[in-house]
């Protein structure tokens, strides 16, 4: 007898593997009887998580962080046992701002430092000549796409906080702001970023694989103490999605997956955009300048789908860097141990490898034995020692 769980999902190719589990019949075979609920915004997921309405969710990971801290919304401990994406994102900006960014520009277009330092420039000819602050869309406040923005920029000089404006945008809705100038870019998931390229409306400035080269993106993430309660469940969810992944990750399936999530109850938008996405082969500008990275998103190639306990660190380290909660020891420890690779581990009966090195493009490497140094060795933040 199957056990029937509800679990919710943002309309992106990161919930790919959630998608495929189901659809494929991987999540079946594990006796799960799985409902997927497709919601538009990260509030409504970690609420309907967090009271119990979902058993189970694609999550931000910083989210999860969050949540079992008690940041921004009431206390619920969140376990992690697997991720459900590496990377995925890209910075995609307007037509105009893209123009004033290559018009200042001194280097190479795809380094983010020469990037970041160009915008430096645009902000400060914008504030001379009295313009409104440039306004940046990203998804949630505790989310990589914020920390992602956040890092690039501070990187060239300009303060988040004080040299542009951040809004938080649901996914879906990124692509109409562009169109309707509330926004001047965003940092989203797949597909928003080519959808607003193949509308003429944007180009893709960066791929976050740019500025870090492994970021945890979402993680399928469950209440700690449900995790405790059914640990079978657990067990039988993170073979059925290690089992997508693998299937994701083969080049002759992807045709097959990119149909699968391009159905309207799924994420609904054209199959080719998504199998750009699965590939790493994208259309950068409206001209049709395609750019290509084996590391724009990882499903489960390169234990991708195994949880670090690092890139949590590296991600309370930035809700601490930006003024979302003090340093403190006992609450990164806490943030650690909201993933689970003891769970992952056990599950598929073997230790696996991890790829634990964030890879920032600027500042010292990262040490979780000492997010204080890390810190200081950042011009630009809320964190005073």
């Amino acid at each position: 007898m199957s056990t029937h769980l509800r679990i919710g999902f943002i309309p992106l190719v990161d919930a790919a593997a959630l998608i495929v589990a189901v659809d494929k019949g991987f999540a079946a075979a594990e006796g799960l009887d799985i409902e997927l609920v497709r919601e538009v915004s990260w509030s409504n997921v970690r609420d309907k998580l967090n009271i119990g309405l979902f058993d189970a969710a694609h999550l931000l990971a910083p989210v999860a962080i969050a949540s079992s801290l008690g940041l921004g919304h009431v206390k619920v401990p969140i376990a992690a046992p697997f991720n459900l994406g590496l990377n995925g994102n890209a910075i995609t900006v307007s037509p105009a701002l893209h123009a004033a960014l290559m018009e200042e520009i001194d280097g190479d277009r795809f380094d983010p430092m020469a990037t970041a330092r160009a915008l430096a420039r645009v902000v400060a000819k914008r504030k001379r000549s009295g313009a409104e602050p440039l306004t940046f869309g990203m998804t949630f406040p505790f989310s990589t796409h914020n920390y992602q923005l956040r890092f690039w920029m501070a990187a060239g000089g300009v303060d988040p906080d004080e040299d542009v404006q951040l809004v938080v945008l649901p996914p879906p809705y990124m692509v109409d702001s562009l169109a309707n100038g509330h926004v001047d870019a965003f940092c989203v998931g797949a597909p928003w970023n080519s959808v607003a390229v193949d509308l003429g409306i944007g180009h893709i400035l960066h791929f976050v694989s740019d500025i870090l080269l492994s970021a945890v993106e979402k993680v399928l993430a469950v209440r700690q103490t449900w995790s405790e309660q059914h640990p079978d469940l657990v067990t039988a969810l993170v073979r059925a999605h290690l089992r997508a992944a693998e299937f994701i990750e083969q080049p002759a399936n992807r045709p097959e997956v990119a149909r699968m999530l391009s159905s309207p109850e799924r994420i609904g938008v054209d199959a080719g955009v998504i199998q750009r996405t699965l590939d790493g082969r994208l259309k950068i500008a409206p001209d049709g300048t395609m750019r290509e990275s084996k590391r724009y998103l990882l499903v489960g190639r390169e234990a991708a789908a195994r949880p670090d306990p690092v890139q949590a660190a590296w991600l309370y380290a930035q809700m601490v860097r930006w003024g979302q909660t003090p340093l403190r020891p006992d609450a990164l420890k806490t943030a650690m141990a909201v993933f689970r690779p003891d769970l992952y581990d056990a599950a598929i009966g073997r230790a696996a490898g991890t790829v634990n090195a964030i890879g920032a493009f600027a500042g010292p490497p990262f040490d979780p034995n000492d997010v204080a140094g890390h810190l200081a060795a950042f011009k630009i933040g809320r964190w005073k020692p």
